[in-house]
């Protein structure tokens, strides 16, 4: 069958009824306060793409292959400028370069030695920041020959969901206020953040949140093309330069 790809496996073959089982676990873990919070940001990027002269069609297709919510605004940031089919894909390539790290954590929770590495790779489009956080929720109770049964039904769950949400929304979401779209869009980021916050086992995590907030609007305004990543550079090594420094106080 297509999806023993999908849910390829290590040690013993489980049938087919136990793959589908836990890919339907992964389906039931997207019914919670992320899965919600990422289709209310999705009702906010439809008014977006509405007001911006998308069409409903255009739109649900963008949310099936774009996926992440920054990366589809960078798109129709780029289209309404009027930059080349070229320049638009290469914008919305570099705004995806946040998610490496994401995926670099998750592939070797999910991988086994049988598993395909085209399964890897069409897994790796699912990830973005609510599938994400949610399979590192409870991937550690799912037994290593199943996780990427399970993970497929977390990720494509919340693809196919949007997808109808935007459907569904569309006509609705094109009147809503401007800044009640973006104020939507916004709050799987905020989500993402204080789960961050709060599933942080080392105070260095919690330092290059702070740092980052502290530090991103000054690169935004000193260096716009490149704030992120010099950001990250710069709040990274000083989180970690202060946890050593803490720790090594407090073990002398």
């Amino acid at each position: 069958m297509w999806y023993r790809g999908f849910m390829s496996i290590e040690g013993d073959i489980p049938t087919a009824a136990l793959r589908l089982r836990w890919f339907f676990r992964g389906a039931l873990k997207t019914i919670s306060l992320p899965g919600f919070l990422l289709a209310i940001s999705f009702v906010g990027f439809s008014g977006l793409a509405a007001e911006s002269g998308f069409t409903v069609t255009q739109v649900v297709f963008m949310t099936g292959v774009v996926w992440a919510i920054p990366a589809k605004v960078v798109l129709i940031g780029a289209v309404m400028s009027g930059n080349t089919l070229p320049a638009a894909a290469l914008a919305v390539a570099l705004s995806s370069v946040r998610l490496m790290p994401m995926v670099v954590v998750l592939i070797p929770e999910i991988r086994g030695p049988r598993t395909p590495r085209w399964v890897l790779y069409a897994l790796s489009h699912l990830v973005a920041v609510t599938s994400w956080v949610l399979a590192l929720e409870t991937l550690r109770n799912v037994p290593r020959n199943l996780r990427t049964s399970y993970y497929f039904g977390i990720g494509s769950t919340l693809v196919a969901t949007n997808m109808v949400v935007v459907f569904l929304t569309f006509s609705v979401a094109e009147h809503l206020p401007p800044l009640l779209s973006a104020s939507l869009l916004f709050l799987t980021p905020i989500y993402f953040l204080t789960s961050l916050w709060s599933s942080s086992r080392e105070r260095s995590g919690k330092f290059a949140m702070v740092f980052g907030m502290v530090l991103g609007p000054g690169f935004h305004t000193l260096l716009p093309g490149a704030d992120l990543f010099i950001g990250g550079i710069v709040g990274g090594l000083a989180a970690y330069g202060a946890h050593r420094i803490i720790r090594a106080r407090s073990t002398a």
